[in-house]
């Protein structure tokens, strides 16, 4: 008997069910990838569980069957495959053939028949057999011997539902076989089979288990029962029989079955990993052996590597670098700490400074320090502000920094995860190489560079200075074809030296005020625990969702909202609509958002404050968001709580250090200042020139009353309304929002676009644009891929609506408040001011400020940025000063 198990899998059926169990997904060419890496995933996945040793995939193909020939109706009724799944079923064919695994497709037949001769000639050879498909149909191919195996995915795990003969008969009653006159009495709407009029399932399966067959039942169609099933099959038995071949499965193909074609054998190989990169199958790729996508083999550059590991070398090089014009470097570093330095000065070479005990990096750094501060040298680098900190450290005043690849690629395209060196080759280069991640593996298995080959370590490293030199022109181009040159270099590569001095200087914590803060946050949270229990009656662990659904809907027996596979729904959004329906849910409500804050900022915070300065120094990135905000993480400045009094209190432990103060500066509603310049709405305009309140002013045109009799619910709907629909808020969002009907949401809606139609016009067109053109653009120029709004699928298409219509306006007022940090930072530099910009969140600015420079300071903050831009509303800016971060607001 051979131990050999044969995989067969139903390719159209698993792709369909990987596209629609993933969200959408493309690569940074646009190139749908979701169906295929769902369908890679469930395949690697079935492989192992069922030891799978030889495999086969078969798929349909466009032309008609003989089933159509035999039905012209057959599959009438199917919708087409949606665009985005049909654009992935070329590329799985190309992935499964450089995993070097069989596709099989005849002419005139479905995959249903190849699958149904392979496993048929699988099981005469002896081999163990599973099937693979998503399609019932496929279990009248079970036998004793070949088991068909139907996917199920429960959060995000796959699964399969396995049948024998046995398990067949077990569950319908009928045998495999059995199964198709099952099918031929009930009919199948999804494949259009028209079956046996008014016999459904029930009658189907008890016909069939006592007669065996459809012939057989018609034999005794007078002891039929009941009456009106023999009544339906004596009138439409041709009807049945038809029905019976259409879902009869095809097992004598005319294919070409050798097992030894079958064997898995290779599927990690060079092509599949070259794919895999390119689809950007990032977690795929840490399957693969460490020699595959060698660095020598995939580098097209032709570049010739050189390391240099010893003072006499290094000494050398420098002279040859001094008169260079243009000079592409990077530093690597593992764990803070420099392990040498990647130069390239020429098409033709690169080189690798290797850090060592005799070659350590403060000699390193002394050595090529003047080229670094050459001015006639042009430098190109990937990460500049990491740089910063480091030519920081070794008083390096580096200059001519012309160029930040990592930032050119973000700007070209911000909806990217990564912009790391291999994704730069792969773009922009056609190469592909080694993420670090790929090279040196991740968590417990990640090894360093130094325990590498030497020959790969170097190559390696040499080789990225070198992706540096040959792509910067590329991306450079592709700025400039895109019309974002301005914005690269008058906005993003200024930014990046704001950011890093707000890094820099960092923002000072008192440590025994945040002490007290969290004392005093651990009695409110201990009283609200009390409350909590003795609302329910009893202690328990309020923390845990399944104990809270128990006293929640049934010791309290409130409403159930939602139920999960685990229990009751005890959400935030399940709450929130619980609220006035007993006083326990205010409370969880309340103790959530305390214990978050404290774990988060009243405790979180104390392992960020720098034991020298008593300073935080948080990291802000420009390249996660695609709307160009910043964005602050370890910690999250710009989260910190504001609508809770209690959050807000955090505010007091942010001090100011000796002789200053802060003064802080926050644009007032500059996106809706925005709305009305782009949308030119004469209304909007002449409001904010004439400083009316905006809110105020949309409750009146919107619900029809005078403007000084708006109440302050009225203007606070109103507000919802005004903010709502720079975000491209539908009723629905704004029913829960106001907590009032739909219907009633919608009203306002329309009224809002009724008496300001100018901004109706203008969002339609957002979409129009970039429907037709396939991203939104910036006042500026900042440009946003939108591929959900050519989806298939309504959701993805609203969901891609609502980014046309907010990104234009949520992008520009980012653009708006980085052109403010960039000329206040200049500003306060080039007064030789001591007062620095230490704070972004969103549209509010942070100045750690000299008490003899205050007046200064506020003169320039107004300046600056109420003129960061020239448009049709006056830009305002909300000033307040502080001994404390709180005081400011």
């Amino acid at each position: 008997m051979s131990k050999d198990k044969v995989l067969l899998v139903d390719g159209n059926s698993i792709m369909n069910r990987a596209y629609y169990g993933l969200p959408l997904l493309s690569n940074s060419e646009g190139i749908y990838t979701n169906a295929v890496l769902g369908f890679v995933n469930i395949l690697l996945k079935v492989i192992k569980d069922e030891s799978a040793t030889h495999i086969g995939i078969a798929f349909d193909l466009k032309a008609p069957t003989f089933r159509h020939e035999k039905y012209k109706e057959y599959k009438g009724n199917r919708k087409g495959m949606p665009d985005e799944l049909g654009m992935q079923m070329p590329i799985i064919k190309d992935v499964l053939r450089a995993m070097n695994i069989n596709i099989y497709e005849v002419e005139g037949y479905e995959a249903d028949d190849v699958l149904g001769t392979l496993a048929n000639k699988s099981e005469k050879s002896g081999c163990e057999t599973t099937v693979l498909s998503g399609d019932r149909d496929l279990l009248q191919l079970a036998t004793k011997k070949v088991k068909i195996s139907i996917p199920k995915t429960k959060k995000g795990t796959t699964t399969t539902e396995n049948y024998f003969d046995e398990d067949v008969i077990a569950l319908y009653g009928v045998t495999p076989t059995e199964f198709i006159d099952l099918k031929g009495l009930m009919g199948d709407s999804s494949d259009n089979i028209p079956g046996v009029p008014g016999i459904g399932e029930k009658t189907a399966i008890k016909i069939i288990t006592n007669y065996h067959s459809i012939e057989e039942a018609y034999n005794h169609i007078d002891e039929l029962k009941p009456p009106r099933a023999s009544k339906n099959l004596k009138e439409n038995y041709e009807l049945a029989i038809l029905s019976k071949e259409l879902a009869t499965i095809c097992v004598d193909c005319e294919i070409d079955f050798e097992k030894d074609s079958l064997k898995i054998d290779n599927i990690f190989n060079e092509e599949t990993y070259t794919i895999f990169k390119k689809l950007e199958f990032k977690r795929l790729l840490e399957k693969f052996d460490s020699s595959i996508g060698s660095n020598d083999e995939n580098n097209s550059l032709s570049v010739i590597h050189h390391s240099i590991s010893t003072k006499d070398e290094l000494d050398k090089l420098v002279p040859k670098i001094s008169n260079e014009k243009t000079l592409a470097y990077y530093i690597v570093t593992e764990n803070h700490k420099i392990i040498g330095i990647s130069i390239a000065y020429n098409e033709q070479e690169s080189y690798f400074i290797k850090c060592s005990d005799e070659l350590d990096s403060s000699y390193v750094l002394e050595t090529i320090k003047s080229i670094f501060e050459n001015k006639n040298i042009k430098k190109i680098t990937h990460g500049l502000k990491d740089d910063l900190h480091i030519f920081s450290e070794y008083n390096i005043k580096c200059e001519n920094i012309c160029f930040d690849t990592f930032v050119g690629a973000y700007t070209i395209n911000p909806t990217k995860d990564t912009y790391d060196i291999d994704d730069i080759a792969k773009e922009y280069l056609g190469i592909i190489i080694k993420s670090e991640e790929e090279l040196l593996g991740k968590g417990r298995n990640k090894i360093s560079y130094l325990d590498l080959p030497e020959e790969e370590f170097t190559n390696y490293c040499s080789l990225l200075a070198a992706i540096i030199y040959h792509s910067y022109e590329k991306i450079d181009d592709m700025i400039d074809e895109l019309n974002m040159h301005q914005l690269f270099y008058d906005i993003e590569m200024p930014l990046i030296y704001v950011l890093f001095d707000m890094e820099f200087y960092g923002i000072k914590v008192d440590s025994v005020l945040l002490h007290e803060y969290s004392d005093k946050l651990g009695k409110i949270i201990d009283l609200l625990e009390s409350e909590i229990y003795e609302l329910a009656g009893e202690e328990f662990n309020i923390k845990s969702p399944k104990q809270l659904g128990v006293i929640l809907f049934e010791k309290l027996e409130l409403p159930i909202i939602k139920k999960t596979k685990t229990g009751y729904s005890t959400a935030a959004e399940v709450l929130d609509k619980l609220r006035g329906e007993h006083p326990i849910i205010d409370k969880i409500s309340e103790y959530r958002q305390l214990t978050k804050l404290k774990s988060t900022y009243a405790d979180g915070l104390f392992d960020y404050i720098g034991k020298e300065d008593s300073r935080i120094h948080s990291t802000f990135k420009q390249t996660i968001t695609s709307t160009g905000r910043i964005s602050s993480i370890e910690p999250n400045l710009q989260n910190i709580p504001i609508r809770m009094d209690i959050g807000r209190e955090i505010r007091k432990v942010f001090v100011p250090r000796e002789d200053y103060v802060f003064i802080d500066a926050d644009y007032s509603q500059i996106e809706l200042r925005l709305l009305a310049h782009l949308s030119e709405d004469e209304t909007l305009i002449e409001a904010y020139n004439n400083h009316q309140d905006i809110h105020r002013l949309t409750a009146s045109q919107v619900f029809h009353i005078p403007f000084e009799e708006v109440t302050n619910l009225q203007r606070s709907n109103a507000k919802a309304v005004n903010f709502g629909i720079v975000y491209g808020i539908g009723a629905f969002s704004l029913s829960q929002d106001l907590h009032i009907t739909r219907k009633e949401a919608q009203e306002y809606i329309d009224k809002y676009f009724k008496k300001y139609p100018s901004v109706k016009i203008y969002l339609d067109n957002c979409i129009r644009f970039a429907k037709n053109r396939g991203y939104s653009l910036t006042m500026l120029n900042r440009r946003r891929p939108i591929p959900e709004l050519n989806s298939s699928n309504f959701m993805q298409r609203a969901f891609g609506e609502r980014i046309a219509m907010n990104t234009p306006i949520q992008g520009s007022a980012a653009d708006v408040i980085k052109i403010a940090m960039i000329n206040i930072s200049n500003k306060l530099k080039s007064e030789k001011l001591r007062s620095r910009l230490i704070l972004q969140i969103h549209d509010e600015l942070l100045i750690e400020a000299h008490r003899d420079e205050v007046e200064l300071v506020k003169k320039y903050l107004v300046e600056e940025m109420e003129n960061a831009v020239d448009i049709s509303v006056k830009l305002e800016v909300d000033m307040n000063m502080g001994m404390t971060w709180y005081d400011t607001k």
